[in-house]
């Protein structure tokens, strides 16, 4: 089993990293990691570097120290990468290659070998956040590594609602909770609540959905002209994806709102057997069997239909399965 502390004993810098358009794991196991190399390297120089969050995490201790802009003319001793492996780093991924070491933990079925010297990917974990608690050493855990850890956790898993969540991912979230944080609250406010502009948006997205394939298929989008009207960023997007998929009867559920002319990010999920991961995966993207996404180019509908192929021909072998 790795031990985080080994792998970074002496380092002097340490860059810890995680994928563009961060979501809770990712900065779940990104502050997570820093809260606890902190604790057992106070000497080192440890950053975390990412694009800027959503004020939602600001709960978690230091989230302020996040640093936005990657100083590409840092060489740090350790690079870790976390919750993804090196092509969705970003900008930080010129940091990751003049690393002398570099750590990779992940749980992508997609990136199944990792792109680390030392790698740790283990696809049937809920989480990089679960990840992050089995490598360090819980003499040195605390209430503000574990909360970081728990928000990682829930955030991937639905808040234990699907199904990548197992009776260790259980065990734990109440390990965790020991640690007194009010977890009640921090579901709330990291997973639940939305400002009304938000759920403006999520009620029009939802009003303005297709249901196809016999029901089992839905899908929504948000054009640049509404974000536009909205004042919304891509950030006050989130939960859209999981209203549809929550619809009675859909086994799948694609959202998709504008990034560039005829060009969409696409978010899938799943309910119970289409594994999605597969579908993202034939267009460059990647991620989970009931959660992933990708880029894609084409008109609203183009994309949609080629999407729809993917998605349809699982339907089918389950059908007839």
């Amino acid at each position: 089993m790795l031990q985080l502390w080994k792998e970074c004993e002496g380092a002097k810098s340490i860059a810890i990293s995680g994928h563009i358009r961060p979501d809770g794991d990712c900065v779940g196991s990104c502050m997570a990691a820093y809260l606890y190399l902190k604790k057992v390297m106070p000497q080192a120089d440890i950053r975390v570097i990412l694009e800027q969050p959503s004020e939602i995490f600001s709960c978690i201790k230091d989230f302020d120290k996040i640093e936005n802009d990657c100083q590409t003319e840092l060489a740090p001793d350790i690079f870790i990468a976390l919750d993804c492996e090196k092509t969705r780093l970003g900008e930080a991924v010129a940091l990751f290659d003049k690393a002398k070491k570099r750590i990779n933990i992940d749980h992508h079925i997609s990136n199944s070998k990792g792109c680390g010297d030392v790698n740790y990917v283990e696809p049937t974990a809920s989480s990089t956040a679960e990840l992050i608690y089995t490598v360090i050493d819980k003499e040195y855990l605390d209430v503000e590594i574990a909360k970081a850890i728990y928000i990682g956790i829930i955030h991937d898993t639905g808040i234990f609602h699907y199904s990548n969540t197992s009776p260790k991912t259980l065990q734990i979230a109440s390990e965790l909770i020991s640690y007194g944080f009010d977890f009640p609250t921090l579901i709330d406010e990291t997973f639940y609540e939305k400002t009304y502009v938000q759920n403006q948006v999520m009620g029009r997205a939802i009003l303005e959905s297709i249901i196809f394939m016999d029901g089992k298929c839905a899908v929504s989008y948000v054009d640049q002209k509404t974000m536009d009207f909205y004042h919304v960023t891509p950030k006050d997007l989130d939960g859209i994806v999981n209203q549809l998929r929550i619809i009675k009867g859909v086994e799948c559920a694609i959202f998709m709102y504008e990034i560039g002319v005829q060009q969409y990010k696409v978010s899938l999920r799943s309910c119970k057997y289409v594994d999605v991961s597969k579908v993202a995966s034939y267009f460059g993207g990647g991620g989970h069997v009931r959660a992933a996404g990708c880029t894609m180019n084409g008109s609203f509908y183009d994309v949609v239909n080629n999407l729809s192929e993917h998605i349809e021909e699982q339907i089918k072998e389950h059908e007839i399965g």
